[in-house]
């Protein structure tokens, strides 16, 4: 009766051994991805929008985009979303990346302070 019971614990170990074996593998494969964008934008308003648009998508942990440079650094889990889906919600929000324009009607919607394409436009 007692190696019955030594037997039924040894086999429960396995079994809890190999699930956390198994969840543990599975994270390796969500691993997390950091990447810069070039993003057209102004001011302090441009940079909420961006990086409250960004932080919507599935997936993202992290956005922040700066004025001066211009780069938005977004870190985000692979296995959930993608460069591609970030970039088109940035574009989504009215701001220009380096491969795709935003459309022109969403671009006239932005605030007078991020309209970015304009001549002499001025941050804040």
């Amino acid at each position: 009766m007692k190696t019955f019971f030594l037997r039924r614990s040894w086999q429960r170990l396995v079994v809890v051994s190999a699930i956390i074996a198994g969840c543990t593998a599975a994270s390796a494969f969500s691993a997390d991805k950091a990447e810069t964008i070039k993003v057209s934008g102004n001011c302090g308003s441009c940079k909420k929008r961006i990086e409250k648009a960004v932080k919507e998508v599935q997936g993202v942990q992290s956005a922040t985009w700066d004025k001066n440079t211009k780069m938005l650094a977004v870190k985000f889990d692979d296995s959930k979303t993608n460069l591609k889906a970030i970039q088109d919600k940035v574009v989504s929000v009215g701001h220009d990346i380096e491969t795709t324009k935003a459309q022109d009607a969403t671009y006239a919607g932005l605030p007078k302070c991020c309209k970015y394409r304009e001549a002499g436009a001025k941050t804040h």
